[in-house]
């Protein structure tokens, strides 16, 4: 026998449920309960298991653990974010700004494990079926004849389409558009997200098949939505850019199945997105042997190190206060770093406008490009040339001291690849490399320990 529907009020806001309304909820907000009639099911929970079932405790050295199945993207780029490709049974939330390519990468995605592996089912909630053909043919090769597409919202009628197709991946465009009959909220609301995604988590797990969800954004560059939804998925992946640039940055927040903060780079071209391989030649090709103001440094993304270019230009402030203007960096990091340079290095900047721009619109999320910044901003201010074939890397602190930074084993290994024939790092990393002899041959290392030894060391031919 059946249970009868429940009635439950939400917060528009944060998603909070009570059973019985409230004028201000646990987050603060004023009027944002919203009234939902759930139907209840005495079937199955969310996760597939019988209700009434009772759960047992298992010792952990009796579960067995397992090789995960993963099946090709064929790009490679992708599947090194997702730490060496699609999960069988996993959930892949993806967002992005309209227009930069979300849509594009998902659909060549498509189209190569169509060809490869099997059946793939293309759910699209905002484009009709000729408009996802026309891109289609844009940027897909060859004939293809395993993706099939489904113009449906409604996400009882995908699970039935599911079961009939058995689709080896399922792609969800996008997640704000669907709506599940047992609830009377609209698309797009909280309870109806949070609905839809404990629907597909259940189709994923109990079928094994992986699952690409789209995400809308909001204005500040977050997911919109209830956080739950990123708790419920096994990936996160954002997809940056600029729409006046070719490039394209894929980064992974979440992964349950790889590593985090990894990053894939493409190119967008007309016949679709290109794989940039060599991303770091790619930022610095261009550069000028010795440019006035550019220094290069690098850091560590997921599990490659990549170089990059940091211009820097200071003019005088001719009215009022003087600007502080960064592209790509911190604007309070770089304020931090003006004050050590001035209380430290004896450069007065007071008087002067400080612009600083990471060539290529990458955005980087470490402090290990603190120094590179430093120089780059003494380089202009003083009229001296920088040297481009020498990479710096290291974080400033509040003393003028550099710190050490992650993984400078591995920069300096990919530095002496790309023929670089000196780098500058902090004085605690070349002594942990020094006393186990990790140093690379062909590539002279200098150590700093604090920024006037890295300025004397840089500026020193």
């Amino acid at each position: 026998m059946s249970k009868k529907a429940k009635t439950i009020f939400m917060c528009n806001e944060c998603g909070y449920e009570s059973h019985k309304w409230m004028g201000q909820c646990i987050c603060g907000a004023w009027n944002t309960m919203v009234e939902q009639k759930i139907a209840a099911s005495d079937a199955e929970d969310k996760r597939g298991r019988t209700l009434g079932s009772r759960s047992t405790a298992v010792k952990l050295k009796e579960v067995v653990s397992s090789q995960f199945t993963r099946i090709d993207t064929g790009i490679g780029e992708l599947n090194r974010v997702l730490g060496g490709g699609l999960v069988k049974g996993s959930l892949t939330l993806i967002s992005g700004e309209p227009g930069i390519g979300k849509s594009t990468l998902i659909l060549q995605t498509a189209a190569n494990i169509a060809n490869t592996s099997g059946k793939v089912l293309y759910v699209s909630g905002e484009e009709s079926e000729e408009q996802i053909k026309l891109r289609a043919d844009r940027v897909c090769k060859g004939d293809i004849e395993n993706l099939y597409i489904l113009a449906e919202t409604n996400m009882e009628n995908i699970e039935a389409v599911c079961q009939d197709l058995n689709p080896v991946f399922l792609i969800i465009d996008s997640i704000q558009t669907m709506y599940t009959e047992s609830l009377d909220a609209a698309p797009g609301s909280i309870s109806q997200i949070r609905a839809c995604g404990n629907l597909l988590m259940r189709l994923g797990k109990t079928a094994g098949i992986p699952i690409f969800i789209v995400a809308h954004v909001t204005k500040s560059g977050e997911l919109a939505g209830p956080k739950i939804v990123e708790h419920l998925v096994d990936c996160v992946l954002n997809f940056t850019g600029e729409r006046s640039r070719e490039l394209r940055i894929l980064r992974s927040l979440k992964n349950r199945f790889g590593t985090t903060s990894e990053i894939g780079a493409f190119e967008m071209e007309e016949e679709g997105l290109v794989e940039i391989e060599d991303l770091s030649k790619s930022f610095l090709e261009g550069m000028a042997q010795h440019p006035e103001g550019a220094v290069t440094t690098a850091l560590y993304e997921g599990t490659r190190p990549l170089f990059l270019e940091i211009q820097a230009l200071t003019s005088p402030a001719n009215i009022g206060f003087a600007r502080r203007s960064t592209i790509g960096a911190d604007s309070a990091r770089l304020n931090m770093i003006l004050a050590v340079l001035e209380r430290k290095a004896g450069v007065t900047l007071i008087n002067q406008d400080v612009y600083v721009n990471i060539v290529g619109g990458l955005k980087p999320e470490g402090t290990s490009v603190d120094l590179a910044v430093a120089l780059a901003v003494y380089s202009s201010f003083k009229g001296t040339a920088a040297d481009s074939k020498t990479p710096v890397i290291g974080e400033i602190g509040l003393t003028g001291e550099l710190r050490n930074v992650q993984n400078c084993d591995k920069i300096i290994k990919e530095a002496a690849r790309m023929g670089f024939e000196r780098i500058i790092i902090p004085a605690g990393n070349l002594k942990r490399l020094k006393a186990k002899s990790e140093i690379p041959s062909g590539i002279n290392v200098r150590g700093a320990s604090n920024l006037r030894e890295a300025i004397s060391a840089y500026f020193s031919q």
